[in-house]
């Protein structure tokens, strides 16, 4: 009687690994050793089979090809595809300047699986990697602000940015909570983003045109936004020693004294305006006879404004969308379905603004609501750069590129909520968030798959050290095609 090792393709994509015993040429028996689901696992199933099909003795030719019988043992794995991956967008970057191999391993391990300091601890060493003490972590998280290392995260960002991304850079700020009641001079309550009542700090991000990261700042809870901006922007200028920067930021930014200081110190801007009334040559336009606007229609005006006592003009953009108008007029009808229902006394009094209260009475405000229609579909943009009012626009609709780092930042990353306390703790939270997102935004621009999606996609493959016989022998797992032109795409990225 004869045996072989068979493998076949299971239905659910796993691959089967079998011993066949044949009598001639009929098969007589077939025992099943097991299912894998990765290479690693096809090697160790493979093993277990020349076992059973050799009556338990494995066979191999070893130490100047000598048959030696013995069993094989797999004695350790790790996660060698993607760490190596990562590392090599690490290095890229030029963040192994910065010299601390725990700092790197908490800013990667983010990556893979965001969560807590003391977690990282269980997500590296899943890893198949050394994984940090706690105590460790925490002499680390001290070192990152003793030693700067935001400093030198921010440098090397900076320095991969090509020139010409640097004419505009865009600007926005976020809410992080923590989970605690108990506030603080730094982690104060606030207006948030997400709605909640815990103690908050605000951070504001900076990123060039694509959405890689440049500076990050931490701000007291209570601070407004409005008064983020121009310290985030003087500290990257200061850092590179730069000259004129223009910044393109939405109309929470907008006010008087911010672009007053805007233009003290030098900056170019693009800022979202609230379109409060209709700009006077769209309304013109709109009480025409049959008067329409046309889809993309601009409109352009100036503003004049006094600035230490000397009269400066601003321009103001301003462009119709019928695709804006549409979902303008659809929240309009929203707000004034309620605003009806609140006044039939069917719904609980909130805020509305399409009702007013006179003399205790509350109607609805149909001058506002017709001067609301009026408006839909308004979009306005205030600036001193001497460009084209189309290219002004197209610049500012740019800062989706933030808004999506600021996602990945507290989506893919993970960066609320916090749960440390001290403000060097936090301020190294941050810079270990901002070195993950300019890694994962590297990533992305290298292999047009989110950060998410690479992970996933190489986790699953792991390296592994067998031992046979006493002899420790490496065990590599098979990349697909698919995996295989991930990996060179970073890899032509990394080599550029």
């Amino acid at each position: 009687m004869s045996s072989f090792i068979k493998k076949c393709r299971t239905r659910s994509g796993a691959t089967a690994v079998q011993v066949v015993y044949k009598g001639g040429r009929e098969v007589v028996g077939i025992k099943h050793i097991g299912s894998a689901h990765s290479e690693a696992e096809l090697g160790m199933l493979l093993a277990r089979a020349q076992e059973v099909k050799d009556a338990g003795q494995c066979k191999l030719g070893l130490f100047g090809g000598e048959a030696a019988a013995g069993r094989v043992y797999v004695e350790s794995s790790y996660s060698g595809l993607l760490w190596e991956a990562l590392e090599a967008a690490w290095e890229e970057l030029g963040f192994g300047s910065v010299g601390d191999e725990v700092f790197k391993q908490l800013v990667l391990a983010r990556l893979i699986e965001p969560t807590s300091k003391a977690e990282s601890i269980r997500v590296i060493g899943g890893l198949g990697l050394d994984a940090p003490s706690n105590t460790a972590i925490h002499r680390c998280l001290g070192r990152v602000v003793a030693e700067g290392y935001r400093g030198v995260v921010a440098g090397k960002c900076f320095e991969r940015v090509r020139p010409e991304a640097l004419t505009l850079v865009l600007y926005d700020v976020t809410t992080l909570y923590f989970e605690t009641q108990r506030e603080d001079d730094y982690r104060k309550p606030g207006f948030s983003k997400e709605r909640r009542l815990e103690p908050q700090i605000c951070v504001g991000l900076l990123v060039d045109r694509e959405g890689f990261p440049l500076e990050v700042g931490g701000f007291e809870g209570n601070k407004a936004e409005v008064k983020t901006m121009v310290p985030v922007l003087e500290a990257f200028k200061e850092r590179h020693g730069l000259g004129g920067v223009s910044v393109a930021a939405d109309a929470a930014m907008l006010s008087s004294a911010n672009l007053a200081a805007l233009e003290k110190l030098g900056y170019g801007y693009i800022v979202g305006s609230r379109v409060s009334k209709c700009p006077y040559e769209i309304e013109e336009r709109m009480r025409l006879p049959g008067g329409v606007l046309k889809d993309g229609q601009v409109f352009e005006s100036s503003i004049g404004v006094a600035i230490d006592g000397k009269r400066s003009t601003r321009r103001a953009i301003y462009q119709w969308s019928e695709k804006r108008a549409k979902l303008d007029l659809r929240n309009i009808e929203k707000l004034l379905e309620k605003a009806q229902r609140m006044v039939e006394g069917k719904l609980k009094a909130k805020g509305n603004r399409f009702v007013k209260t006179t003399g205790g009475r509350k109607s609805v405000n149909q001058a506002l609501v017709e001067s609301a229609r009026m408006r839909a579909g308004v979009k306005g943009y205030i600036t001193n750069l001497d460009l084209a009012a189309v290219e002004i626009i197209a610049h500012y609709h740019q800062l989706f590129q933030v808004e999506k780092s600021f996602r990945m930042a507290k989506s893919d990353l993970k960066a609320r909520p916090m749960f440390h306390h001290k403000r060097e703790a936090i301020e190294a939270h941050l810079t270990i968030v901002f070195a993950a997102l300019a890694v994962a935004r590297h990533i992305e621009a290298a292999t047009q798959t989110s950060i998410r999606r690479f992970v996933r996609t190489l986790l699953p493959f792991r390296s592994a050290t067998i031992s046979v016989n006493g002899a420790l022998l490496p065990l590599l797992p098979r990349v697909p095609a698919h995996v295989a032109a991930l990996l060179s795409s970073l890899k032509k990225k990394c080599g550029d």
